[in-house]
């Protein structure tokens, strides 16, 4: 004999895979601020404090740092990412297309 499952049952399961493949694909991105003009071919890019991304700096300099997303972080320097956040939040995942994040 064969059991019935409850509506309430199916729905919360539809719930949960609805909810793991919708946080899979919209997480932010990991980001790191660096300084796109201190790229080394051995150590990639310079790492910066956020302050540098963000507009000005508290000495009221223009900030001259850039986003840089989905990077492998080593010390102060960052590697293997991409400075285009759409590329980095497509990277793959439960209901993603795949594709991954290209280096800098």
């Amino acid at each position: 004999m064969r059991r019935r499952l409850r509506s309430s049952t199916v729905i919360l399961g539809s719930m949960g895979a609805l909810a793991a493949a919708l946080t899979s694909c919209g997480a932010e991105p990991d980001k790191r601020c660096v300084d796109p003009k201190s790229y080394d071919s051995l150590l990639g890019y310079r790492v910066l404090s956020a302050a540098r991304c963000s507009g000005t700096t508290t000495t009221g300099s223009t900030a001259s740092g850039r986003w840089y997303y989905g990077a492998k972080v080593s010390g102060r320097y960052a590697e293997g990412g991409t400075f285009s956040r759409n590329q980095a939040v497509d990277r793959g995942g439960f209901g993603c297309s795949g594709h991954g994040t290209s280096g800098g």
